[in-house]
């Protein structure tokens, strides 16, 4: 066993941290916290592990109940019970909801346990109607009875989707088994724990054919395994749990707590976090928004329910949580909203609309609070006060569980100052996605390449999320409801904001997990500003349409450049925006004028200097554009993009589209403009008189583009090529801003191929001031030849700084 491997089981002093206090009210009594004498077993400890469990379902015994948010969670609970316990009755045949009869759709089999565990808390609140209801727990316990006689247990077969049987379900049982534990009775408990054990048994592994489980899934499963054993009093399962966090037995290829893409777990699938703050699943998908924040809710349940214990997690690599907090979901959230790019098919589902896969994450860095005590604790408690207070649309006190409800107030007495809002530019090579965040706005840019694949579309969900990565650029503003209250089923999905496409609809998830034969994706950053180059090699799947497209994120300025838009047949269009209204008669201003605000409304606008939509920004054309613009209100059904999750209700939105037309069969087309969020109509109209960025080359070479108030040059070259005083021996990205004497360069290989990139900058004098040991430096006659090694480092920025002498 190697030294690391060791360390797996060695407490170290900063995670020895973790059984000091629980996010909670859960503490084991005596003995299980002592620093000495023998360790207890399991089934003595069982019951305090069960304590600890219900509290996190429940609140915990203490609640204060003259505390008006801890009495209307207590309300909510209680509705959310009698809701779920509609229809419940264990004598039918067919079903034990009269909706969930399928023994063909693995789902009601997890929804059923799901209501039952619902409406099992409702009756284990106290102060809930349903709370201590002698009928109401006959009907659970008949429930329970009902389904491991008819639908779950070693005797049934399993059918449709695995995650069903193996995680939903058995989650679920689990949950109501804790709940209802003091009545279930000797027998009956173990029916449960057999049952859940035949299908969940291994953390390690899943699936019917025993798949390693990665990612997400094998948290989740680790989850099932350890309340299991809990109710079986099983401390070698516990271990089990606890060393399957860190793939013990795959000596760490699939640990959750390792970054991917460094150390032993670089030989795994690379799915999970890396150290960049991307997450994948599914192998090559990017998931944040959703596996990912699952893994990170269900992993803080777990460090919860074995803080203090002979099962604590005592993984060096614990510590790389922090780092995904930072880099994995605060820049990839907004104002209580997570970025779409990164919630995957989720953002097909109604239930996960309206900042619901937020409220995970914020609930999740809660119970985190206490595992990582001082500054960790400091910024971790200053994050969650930050984003609880900065969604005004959903409260978050107002609908998070009774738990969360406790943990929140207390994060929110502490005398820890929120952080405020986000103002910084992060860019995500290992999974082609970029965040961009201002004062007033925030924008994100979804991109994929040979690395990452386009969209997912399984389970019959997503079936239209066709160009989710073909450049979509999605504004988020004040307009907090935006991308909630059905934008996902009304949108166009055809003309998603920022793409280049080829018009026409393709079937439904034509092409979905499906990489690009394109290496070029990515970009590169200024520390500490909010200063960025980004940028695509667009090559659509199922046609021949091709494209060069840049991202130059300047502040409040975003620089949109597009060269080489060429395909063999088809009409080529680039979307600048398709906006669902907050005010469907938002006005419209083309170069000053009032376009109609009416629906139905489109024309094909000529010698456009300059747009500006009231509510969202303005858009200003350097080079005076003919632009295509259309009112419409839009009437879909949720089950149009998701026959699995979606209602049949339809419903209408209004959308204002605006975008580029280039023509059938297009050659070497191309466009410029500057995206202004949430400018003024003033401002857009002073800008577009005077323009802030200059293009400086829209080849298919390079795309450049020069900041009038400082110098900044900003470069994305394709291949080999120069842009004014700025040369590159081959792809890359790259931003040189003079401030003074001194020069700020960031250069990166966006292809993740290159082991070197060089770039020379025209300019006497120059020397290098700083850079670490990649970079070094050469004069030439006329300025300076900078040569950095940008081997194995997947498309992250280097950075140094040139001195005038």
């Amino acid at each position: 066993m190697t030294n690391r491997d060791t360390t797996r089981r060695t407490v170290l002093t900063g995670a020895a941290a973790l059984g000091v206090a629980a996010t909670l009210p859960l503490a084991l009594a005596g003995p299980a916290h002592a620093a000495s004498g023998a360790a207890r077993t399991a089934a003595e400890d069982a019951p305090a592990l069960r304590f600890r469990w219900h509290t996190l379902l429940t609140g915990g015994p203490d609640l204060d109940r003259n505390d008006e948010r801890i009495v209307a969670a207590t309300a909510r609970v209680g509705r959310a019970g009698a809701t779920a316990a509609t229809g419940l009755d264990p004598s039918r045949t067919d079903g034990l909801f009269p909706d969930l009869t399928s023994t063909t759709l693995s789902n009601h089999v997890t929804t059923s346990f799901k209501r039952l565990a619902t409406a099992a808390t409702a009756w284990a609140v106290p102060g809930t109607p349903q709370y201590g209801d002698a009928a109401l727990l006959a009907k659970l316990l008949g429930g329970v009875d009902w389904m491991l006689t008819h639908r779950y247990g070693p005797e049934h077969t399993r059918f449709d989707n695995d995650w069903d049987w193996e995680i939903g379900a058995a989650l679920a049982l689990n949950d109501t088994a804790v709940l209802l534990h003091d009545e279930l009775g000797a027998e009956r408990l173990e029916r449960v724990t057999a049952a859940v054990l035949h299908y969940t048994p291994d953390p390690n592994l899943w699936r019917v054919n025993r798949q390693i489980a990665t990612g997400a899934n094998r948290v989740w499963v680790s989850t099932v395994v350890a309340v299991n054993a809990v109710l079986r009093g099983d401390g070698d399962a516990l271990a089990r749990v606890r060393d399957a966090l860190s793939d013990v037995e795959g000596a760490g290829a699939n640990s959750v707590l390792a970054f991917n893409d460094t150390g032993g777990a670089a030989a795994g699938t690379g799915e999970g976090f890396s150290s960049d703050g991307s997450f994948l699943q599914h192998y090559k998908h990017p998931y944040n928004g959703g596996y990912g924040k699952e893994l990170l809710g269900n992993l803080s349940r777990l460090l919860n329910l074995l803080a203090g214990t002979a099962w604590t997690v005592t993984d060096p690599d614990l510590d790389n949580v922090r780092g995904w907090v930072d880099d994995g979901f605060d820049p990839l959230m907004f104002r209580g909203d997570v970025m779409a790019s990164v919630c995957g098919r989720e953002i097909a589902r109604p239930s996960k609309q309206g900042h619901a896969s937020a409220q995970t994450v914020i609930e999740a860095v809660l119970r985190l609070i206490p595992c990582f005590p001082g500054e960790p604790a400091d910024r971790f408690t200053a994050l969650v006060k930050q984003w609880i207070a900065e969604d005004g649309y959903r409260d978050f006190l107002a609908v998070t569980d009774l738990a969360s409800l406790v943990a929140a107030q207390r994060a929110i007495a502490s005398a820890v100052p929120a952080r405020g809002p986000l103002v910084a530019h992060k860019q995500h090579p290992m999974m082609d996605k970029a965040a961009h965040h201002r004062p007033a706005f925030g924008l994100g840019i979804s991109a994929y390449s040979t690395r990452i694949y386009n969209y997912e579309s399984i389970q019959n969900e997503n079936l239209r999320g066709w160009h989710l990565s073909d450049g979509m650029v999605l504004l988020y503003t004040d307009d907090l409801g935006h991308y909630s209250e059905d934008y996902w089923p009304t949108v166009d999905p055809t003309r998603l904001p920022g793409t280049t496409v080829l018009a026409g609809r393709p079937a439904d998830a034509a092409g979905q997990r499906t990489t690009s034969t394109a290496d070029w994706a990515g970009g590169t950053a200024l520390p500490d500003t909010t200063l960025g180059a980004y940028g695509m090699e667009l090559r659509a799947f199922g046609s021949s349409l091709h494209g060069l497209k840049s991202w130059f994120c300047l502040d409040d300025v975003i620089a949109c450049v597009g060269s080489g838009i060429t395909a063999e047949a088809g009409t080529a269009e680039t979307v600048v925006e398709n906006r669902k209204l907050r005010d469907p008669r938002a006005a419209l201003l083309v170069n000053g004028s009032a376009a109609p605000d009416g629906p139905g409304w489109s024309d094909e606008l000529a010698d456009v200097r300059w747009l500006h939509l009231a509510g969202t920004g303005g858009y200003v054309f350097p080079r005076p554009a003919s632009v295509h613009a259309l009112r419409e209100e839009r009437t879909a059904t949720w089950r149009e993009i998701n026959l699995k999750y979606g209602t049949d209700t339809p419903v209408t939105r209004p959308y204002l589209t605006l975008w580029h037309d280039h023509g059938p069969a297009p050659s070497g087309a191309g466009y410029f403009y500057l995206q202004l969020p949430t400018a003024s109509a003033g401002r857009t109209r002073l800008l577009s008189a005077a323009p802030p960025v200059e293009l400086i080359a829209d080849s298919t070479t390079v795309h450049a583009v020069r900041r009038g108030a400082d110098g900044l040059l900003a470069a994305n070259f394709w291949r080999a090529g120069t842009a004014r005083e700025l040369s590159c021996d081959g792809p890359a990205s790259v931003l040189v801003r003079p401030k003074g004497r001194n020069v700020s360069v960031a250069l990166s290989d966006p292809t993740q191929l290159r082991s070197t990139v060089v770039v020379e900058l025209a300019g006497r004098g120059l020397t290098l001031a700083s850079g670490g040991p990649r970079v070094s430096a050469a004069r030439t006659p006329g300025g300076i030849r900078i040569t950095a090694d940008t081997s194995g480092l997947r498309g992250t920025t280097l950075d140094l700084t040139l001195k005038r002498s």
